[in-house]
């Protein structure tokens, strides 16, 4: 397996991809020749040490997938996804972390032009809303910016939380009980790097109303939309997010978020040595475009 865009142990760069028409060959391999187990063995219960690291190359790849995601929204391609394909990233989903392991998405595909247009008029009239919630300056940027591919992407994806799956205790969400939500919201990430590591975009469409949504495609109201999701070949990947690129936000200083023993505490005493490595990396990815691998 040979990886031209990583080097083990070592930074990479990331570069803008070239268009193609199926993109992303190099890094789908490493990607799936992480997941072929030896005979007799399988993803559920491999007879392999389950403790040890992965191989330099197959952590390049980890970490690749990781740094090179993007939120694609304009730069859809026609080229139909297959059905194996699909059924790997739908997998990589359904193999998220749950809360009491209570499993709480389901995943409703979206292929007809007529339903994704009954999806993306609900989008432009909570799109046209949006934009006048914002202070001027703002507004012209957020006009400027493509926020959906619901009618170029050859695949939409509704992945959704089932609240009452399990019944009404589930152990680990007895005090928390948006716990399964947020588990959902991991097999929405689950998706997405097993999607870009095959050489997929995915766009994530969160201007909705809940109720428009759901009405749309037929989703019962106690089930909870947690994404509508985009999904396609793509003529490119761009270096950076999109909204970092336009100047909607930047990235912010990671040494502004991370905290050690109570909430507010930077404590550049002994954790000194992980902070500079934390500035360090910060800065090797904004300067000079490497990231860690």
């Amino acid at each position: 397996m040979h990886l031209p865009l990583v080097k083990a142990g070592k930074a990479h760069r990331l570069v803008e991809s070239e268009s193609e028409d199926r993109p992303g060959d190099r890094l789908r391999a490493a990607w799936t020749a992480a997941f072929v187990f030896p005979e007799g063995d399988s993803m559920e219960n491999p007879s392999a040490p389950q403790a040890q690291a992965f191989s330099d190359v197959d952590r390049a790849a980890v970490y690749q997938a990781i740094f090179s995601r993007r939120d694609v929204r304009g730069q859809f391609l026609p080229t139909p996804v297959p059905d194996d394909l699909l059924a790997r990233v739908l997998m990589a989903a359904h193999h998220a972390p749950s809360v009491g392991f209570m499993q709480p998405w389901n995943f409703l595909l979206v292929k007809s032009d007529a339903v994704k247009q009954r999806v993306h008029n609900v989008f432009a009239e909570a799109n046209n809303e949006a934009a006048l919630m914002f202070p001027n300056e703002k507004r012209e940027i957020y006009s400027q910016l493509k926020l959906q591919g619901i009618l170029e992407a050859p695949i939409n994806l509704c992945i959704t939380c089932d609240r009452s799956r399990s019944g009404p205790v589930v152990l680990g969400r007895t005090h928390m009980p948006t716990m399964d939500l947020y588990s959902s919201v991991c097999a929405v990430q689950n998706l997405w790097l097993a999607a870009r590591a095959e050489g997929l975009g995915v766009g994530w469409v969160s201007i909705f109303h809940e109720k428009a949504l759901q009405d749309a495609l037929g989703i019962p109201h106690h089930i909870v939309p947690i994404a509508y999701l985009c999904i396609g070949y793509v003529s490119h990947f761009n270096n950076k997010p999109e909204l970092e690129k336009a100047g909607w936000l930047p990235r912010l200083p990671i040494n502004d978020l991370v905290y050690f023993e109570q909430w507010g505490d930077s404590d550049f005493g002994q954790n000194f040595p992980l902070t500079v490595a934390l500035a360090k990396m910060q800065s090797d990815i904004q300067e000079k475009g490497v990231f860690p691998a």
